[in-house]
């Protein structure tokens, strides 16, 4: 195996607990990137990748990418050499539907997995995984679908290319081909394996134990037959949350085992909670997090009352101290999602000063959201059931490479 990716998935386990269903940090902390990626023993993401990226896209890099939001990766390095000698890749990332609305930490990784498509010209393949939160949520069958085709809308609704693009779900999906990679997989993984990665319980429902081949078997091309047959050495790349890794370090040691490339990675950080990075979003607490079904007065209540910020008790401390931006939630969420590099630079210099007061950069945050949403809004209000229809379609992709 390659470094660590036998490690079990409880890291430093008296710190921090970092896996698919459960991210906390010891005494409501903040997560340690930096020993998540000694752990884990994935590389983190340099100016020098960045720069290559937009070299070979010839466009500027996502604000995902200048900000650190991707900050982690394994084998990208090998992707864009692949890419610089004409051989094509593959993208897959996937949604477990365990909500009707998506909050926008939702949308990070399909808004990074579009600027990834558009920039690279390639393929597309998206994971609905409702038989996963069936098992792990306790909903029925026809719930998990039900929600799955509409976080399907939500997810067509970020712009993806119909020609490039297949949505699939795993209760619809899920036999023939992409059934044989399971099972080449799961004879490759012990039980014990399984345990230590995942870190199962003989508490935990054999359906859990059993899933784990499901989410890895898209990163093998001949699990899609229908849109890649002939190119079974085409590689993949996944962007998704670091949470997922335990899932893909599985995955990169058995493919090599029967037949296959790794699959690549570029991982993200996590999106905070409104009430602070040791806050935790949750659905059952709808003023943790912005949905994407959220007015622009909500967006405001929201940030003006939940959004933690690290401003001065009066205007004339914070004009002495100034804020301490490394755990002001509006201005982090500036960075996720302002655009404008100069802009963001100068509220930094302006908020962290005390110049720039609190209720300000609270103000502009709720303008850059409220458009964001609304953007999204109108977006998915013309995603049609007939278009779920056409990107769920198990048919060719004759424009996936051009």
């Amino acid at each position: 195996m390659e470094k660590r990716e036998e490690a079990k998935e409880v890291v430093e386990e008296e710190e921090q607990v970092v896996n698919p269903w459960e991210v906390s940090a010891k005494d409501g902390g903040k997560i340690d990137y930096d020993k998540l990626i000694d752990k884990f023993g994935c590389q983190r993401l340099d100016d020098s990748l960045i720069q290559r990226v937009q070299r070979l896209t010839n466009r500027p890099a996502h604000v995902f990418l200048r900000r650190g939001v991707f900050f982690a990766h394994r084998d990208f390095n090998d992707i864009l050499d692949a890419y610089e000698k004409g051989q094509k890749f593959y993208l897959y990332t996937g949604r477990g539907p365990s909500s009707e609305a998506l909050h926008l930490g939702h949308l990070i990784p399909f808004m990074f997995t579009k600027y990834l498509q558009d920039a690279f010209k390639v393929p597309l393949v998206i994971q609905l995984t409702d038989d996963e939160k069936c098992m792990w949520k306790n909903l029925s069958v026809e719930e998990s679908q039900r929600l799955a085709r509409e976080n399907a809308k939500d997810i067509i609704a970020c712009g993806f290319d119909v020609s490039k693009t297949f949505i699939f779900s795993d209760f619809d999906y899920v036999g023939g081909a992409f059934y044989k990679n399971m099972v080449k997989v799961a004879k490759c993984v012990t039980y014990n394996n399984v345990v230590g990665i995942f870190g199962f319980t003989g508490e935990d429902h054999i359906g859990k134990v059993s899933f784990p081949p499901v989410q890895a078997v898209p990163s093998f091309p001949s699990s899609f037959p229908h849109l890649f047959s002939g190119n079974d050495n085409i590689r993949c790349l996944i962007p998704c949350a670091i949470d997922q890794d335990p899932y893909f370090r599985m995955t990169r040691d058995v493919a090599p085992r029967i037949g296959y490339h790794k699959p690549a990675l570029i991982e993200s950080s996590f999106f905070p909670a409104l009430q602070g990075e040791n806050g935790k979003m949750s659905a059952s607490d709808p003023n943790s997090a912005i949905y994407v079904t959220d007015s622009a007065k909500e967006i405001k209540n929201k940030i003006n009352r939940y959004a933690f910020s690290s401003g001065q008790d009066s205007i004339e401390l914070h004009r002495k101290y100034g804020a301490n931006l490394e755990v002001d939630i509006p201005f982090k969420y500036l960075g996720f999602f302002l655009d404008d590099d100069a802009e963001l630079e100068l509220s930094r210099e302006e908020y962290g000063s005390g110049r720039m007061l609190t209720g300000e950069v609270k103000k502009r945050l709720t303008e850059v959201l409220t458009d964001i949403v609304e953007r999204h809004r109108r977006a998915r209000a013309l995603v049609t059931d007939e278009m779920v229809d056409a990107f769920m379609a198990v048919r060719p992709l004759p424009n996936m490479f051009n």
